[in-house]
């Protein structure tokens, strides 16, 4: 399974106006899967009132052993994230979906908060997004209470007091506009967020990392489901689109919510050779200020 290709931008912003006007319309624009999915959700919720949701679920496709080079790193940096995770207050959960239940720390390995989905297709090839299918397919099976969703690669970190926010907002969903990304070779640090007139090259968050969106979930909806599946098949610069097509326009976290380590030899991008323009992004916008670098070192586990 290859990774849903992107719908121009012109043909996005007239679904927009025609889901807003009629969805009748917006299906007589040749939809794909992901925005007819999104159109059936946003059909199905239409003036329905969002019941509170419990926890915040975490979708985490891990690369398989067969397919990189050092396995133990990988597990490092896995227990790295679900002690980012260890850290919040309120109600969690991480489903980890990977060919091999990887080893966790004393203390992770017992914790029923984490489980494994195991992943036994045979496919060659990528296979991130044909396990964030089979991650979205098991929500039937996992999720009986309304929750938020958020995919969560297995070498992010979430900040400290993330979850509570979420929990305490009650949003139909929340985008990772501002974030923190690392060059794990050299230590250095950015801010990414929206451009501003003094800094117009910056680039928001949820265009450089998949850690970028979490929604709404309710599981008595078998559209929402369905529209998560079909929405974690692109790219997650998609994600902000499909989920405003689908009613659920989500708004910006307070704080910068995720750290993104990167270029540490086992990325999924450095897999792809596409990590190259990221560092010249942290060197562009790196942080400098003694007192903003100790305010992150703060509120995420050290990398």
């Amino acid at each position: 399974m290859a990774q849903a290709p992107a719908t121009k931008k012109m043909k996005r912003r007239a679904l927009r106006l025609a889901a807003a006007l009629s969805p009748a319309l917006a299906e007589k624009l040749s939809p794909v899967a992901s925005e007819r999915a999104a159109l059936a959700l946003r059909a199905a919720t239409a003036g329905k009132t969002r019941r509170r949701a419990e926890e915040v679920v975490f979708l985490m496709p891990l690369v398989g052993p067969h397919h990189v080079g050092d396995w133990q790193a990988v597990t490092a940096r896995l227990a790295q994230t679900l002690e980012s995770f260890h850290r919040q207050d309120g109600a969690w959960r991480a489903v980890i979906c990977c060919q091999e239940r990887p080893p966790l720390p004393e203390g992770m390995a017992e914790d029923t908060r984490i489980s494994w989905l195991p992943f036994d297709d045979p496919t060659p090839g990528n296979d991130k997004w044909r396990k964030l299918a089979a991650l979205c397919a098991h929500l039937g099976e996992t999720v009986t209470v309304p929750s938020y969703v958020m995919s969560f690669d297995a070498d992010d970190l979430l900040r400290d007091g993330a979850v509570a926010e979420i929990l305490e907002r009650q949003e139909a969903g929340y985008l990772v506009e501002e974030g923190y990304v690392m060059d794990h070779a050299t230590g250095d640090v950015a801010l990414a967020g929206p451009p501003t007139a003094a800094l117009p090259l910056r680039k928001p968050f949820w265009k450089l990392c998949g850690s970028c969106l979490a929604l709404h979930h309710d599981p008595a909806l078998p559209q929402s489901a369905a529209f998560l599946r079909e929405m974690t098949q692109h790219e997650h610069r998609m994600f902000p689109y499909l989920a405003a097509l689908a009613g659920r326009v989500p708004v910006p976290f307070r704080e910068p919510a995720v750290l993104y380590v990167l270029n540490h030899g086992e990325n999924f991008g450095a897999r792809r050779g596409r990590v190259g323009f990221k560092t010249r992004f942290v060197q562009r916008f790196r942080i400098t200020d003694p007192k903003e670098l100790a305010r992150v070192a703060e509120d995420f586990p050290a990398p």
